[in-house]
């Protein structure tokens, strides 16, 4: 299959609409690919591939107990959105967000909204990630979730959902910097006059969103990553951040915490203090005094530091209240209780297994729905029913009945294609978009995102640990 006889079939196609004929967005890039032949198309793949390889864009997997390092897949035809369409999704995105840190430092202090009866308190009792330790405590600017990541799903009618918010420790936005690198190496021509919008800036808005969380007033405050060491699956993201802001990257070894309260970063020129830390540890693992008593990851004493109001923490412990898939569900009344507004961005429909109705309904059409649990990640614990097995469904319908407030199901969504190299030409595949969101003083929403997409045929799963790769994303001024 090459570009001339290219169909998504029924699907919606990001680049191609009805009659084949691209959209407003795509045409120059359409036009574009068209004119390269087979020879210059694996040419450019090759150095794209060869780009990638260089700059060493890995993630890391895992099976049973060993580690290994893989590069990310990267495919070289972008996704494409107008720009138009995209501020309207941006606003959606700042009022979704912004909607989320009121209800965290809520559940923190007065529980207003489960007072009010608007969302259930069980909820709450039932949450893996609420945290004692955080009760009573509000950070600066009443913002718990700094970095965001939600992602986003185009359906067959063209309609863009939530899929789910990412609260805790989102990560991907490095591999999204460096496939716009690699296309501007190995397409400089596409960039000169097609009015895509520039991501460059993202570092400088990461660093400027983490210093104005300093507690004490400095033209350059002290920030450092806190990452779990070399060993984790978003080690790249963590060096290259860190070395993108131009701060340090530092483990939890590496830091400590004084009588005080205050943080220090070991130096061999002696203790230096330190006011911002953008951690990429786990709540669990981030304070060995309040939490896991046997982390390594982390630093005592920590989480005295933080409510002392002598560090910042980004993203704050106990911003993961909200990252549940269970707690999305409510997202849209979540929006109504705090903001008086009604979304902008739509949910996907969801039905809540902790209700014994939905649940009922939710057993009898497994077949039909994908199932996950509350707070797993990376594709995995799911059930996705049309191509699941009769003893697959059995053995979910278990795990439902048994812990029904562990899970929801939504309907299997016919996400949105792109065209996508691969053996033999040109084919659709589906696709998934996780902006980032940086809360501070001002709300930053990056122009576009990690477009991943699903690399097998026919698959919705697009996680790279699932055998995914990502796209550049354009978004396009067809205004210009």
């Amino acid at each position: 299959m090459d570009f001339n006889d290219y169909s998504a079939g029924d699907f919606h196609d990001e680049l191609i609409g009805p009659g084949g004929r691209p959209r407003a967005a795509s045409r120059a890039l359409w036009k574009y690919l068209k004119n390269l032949d087979r020879s210059e198309l694996d040419e450019r793949r090759a150095a794209c591939e060869l780009a990638a390889m260089v700059a060493g864009i890995t993630f890391r997997v895992y099976f049973e107990d060993t580690g290994v390092d893989r590069a990310m897949p990267f495919d070289l035809i972008p996704r494409v959105i107008a720009l138009r369409e995209w501020q309207q999704i941006e606003a959606g995105l700042k009022q979704r967000v912004r909607a989320l840190n009121l209800f965290i430092d809520d559940l923190y202090n007065d529980q207003r909204i489960i007072n009010d009866g608007v969302f259930p308190a069980d909820l709450l009792t039932g949450s893996v990630n609420f945290r004692e330790q955080c009760r009573g405590f509000s950070p600066p600017l009443g913002i718990w979730a700094h970095i965001c990541g939600s992602d986003l799903v185009r359906d067959a009618e063209g309609t863009m959902y939530v899929l789910e918010d990412n609260l805790r420790i989102p990560s991907g936005v490095s591999y999204m910097l460096e496939n716009r690198q690699v296309m501007k190496r190995v397409f400089p021509e596409l960039f000169e006059d097609s009015g895509i919008q520039p991501i460059d800036d993202y570092a400088s808005q990461l660093y400027d969103t983490l210093a104005s969380l300093s507690p004490r007033p400095a033209d350059y405050p002290s920030v450092v990553v806190l990452t779990p060491g070399m060993y984790n699956s978003a080690y790249f993201e963590h060096a290259y951040l860190a070395q993108q802001m131009g701060v340090q990257l530092v483990e939890g070894r590496d830091l400590v915490v004084d009588d005080n309260d205050d943080v220090y970063m070991r130096t061999v020129a002696g203790l230096e203090l330190v006011d911002v830390i953008y951690r990429r540890v786990d709540d669990e693992f981030l304070d060995p005094e309040v939490f896991r008593e046997d982390s390594l990851l982390g630093v005592a004493g920590l989480m005295r530091a933080w409510r002392s109001g002598k560090v910042a923490l980004a993203n704050a412990p106990g911003a993961g209240v909200a990252d549940d898939k269970v707690v999305y569900s409510w997202v849209p009344d979540i929006i109504r209780y705090y903001l008086g507004e009604e979304p902008l961005i739509k949910n996907v429909p969801t039905y809540r297994c902790e209700d014994p109705d939905q649940r009922a309904w939710v057993i009898e059409r497994l077949d039909e729905l994908v199932v996950k649990p509350a707070n797993e990640s990376g594709g995995y614990g799911m059930l996705i029913g049309p191509r699941s097995t009769k003893r697959e469904r059995k053995e979910f319908a278990k795990l439902i009945e048994a812990d029904p407030r562990n899970y929801i199901a939504q309907p299997t969504l016919a996400l949105s294609t792109c065209p996508t190299i691969v053996q033999g030409g040109v084919g659709p595949r589906h696709i998934d978009l996780r902006p980032f969101v940086l809360s501070g003083q001002e709300t930053y929403v990056t122009n576009g995102g990690l477009t991943r997409v699903a690399l097998k045929a026919g698959s919705l799963v697009v996680n790279s640990s699932q055998g995914g790769g990502s796209k550049d994303t354009w978004i396009v001024d067809t205004d210009r």
